[in-house]
């Protein structure tokens, strides 16, 4: 684990060791090593290896408006409450489903928004910049949305520039890196459960604090987070909370 650190600045001993322990197994296995050690010593001298292993740890799938019944909970709370300028963080964005949505959300709601979307997969990144998608990513984007926000190309479906104008992308680990502040909505869906309850708590306290009074952090449907109120987080809908306006 200490060698995976050094490589690739990714600590796994944050994550559920369970869950690491078999992926890890099966990594070696299908590569045909006898056992964790010639595996780990293998990723210092194999590009290939260490990319398949980022890859399988940082688990990115996503789509776009995933669970839309949630997407549209989210829409209606900022309806009411969201004001221009609107800055907002998706931390773990994967290919860039997560931070795109939110900024046609932004863009319906008329919302001159700032988002900043980071993952600890470099490569992840490179594909969210460029913005091209298959038709399966693109399974609960609406007729409406497609045709405003997205443009045919050989590749896919390219999102618009005026989408992704509003999205900023960089590399950070949730773990290691500083938090921005005064953010009005953060969203990280579905990456807190692979994580250890202190890596988790850790990160949730560190969501509060960046996080303006009145702000929000939306999650995943798949979580279920203990220890929101100490962190001076309720919830307001499914998924959906908020930090209290003050102390």
């Amino acid at each position: 684990m200490e060698r995976v650190r050094r490589l690739t600045g990714i600590d796994l001993s944050h994550y559920k060791r369970p869950q690491m322990e078999r992926r890890l197994a099966h990594l070696r296995d299908r590569r045909g090593f006898s056992d964790f050690a010639s595996y780990a010593a293998a990723l210092s001298c194999d590009a290939s290896l260490l990319r398949e292993l980022v890859d399988r740890i940082t688990i990115q799938v996503s789509e776009f408006f995933r669970n839309p019944e949630r997407w549209a909970d989210l829409k209606a709370k900022l309806e009411v409450v969201a004001a221009s300028p609107f800055r907002a963080w998706s931390a773990g964005c994967a290919h860039g489903e997560e931070p795109y949505s939110l900024a046609m959300v932004c863009a319906e709601l008329g919302l001159h928004a700032d988002i900043w979307a980071t993952d600890v997969d470099e490569r992840a990144l490179e594909q969210a910049l460029h913005g091209v998608y298959s038709p399966r990513a693109l399974a609960n984007v609406s007729p409406d949305r497609l045709q405003r926000f997205f443009e045919p190309t050989p590749e896919g479906w390219r999102v618009s520039v005026a989408v992704r104008q509003c999205v900023r992308f960089e590399r950070h680990n949730l773990l290691a890196d500083p938090y921005p502040r005064d953010l009005d909505l953060i969203v990280c869906r579905n990456l807190l459960i692979y994580l250890t309850d202190a890596a988790k708590q850790r990160i949730i306290a560190g969501f509060s604090q960046a996080l303006k009074p009145g702000g929000h952090l939306f999650v995943g449907s798949t979580e279920q987070l203990v220890g929101m109120d100490a962190c001076g987080l309720r919830l307001v809908a499914p998924f959906l909370y908020q930090k209290a306006d003050g102390p």
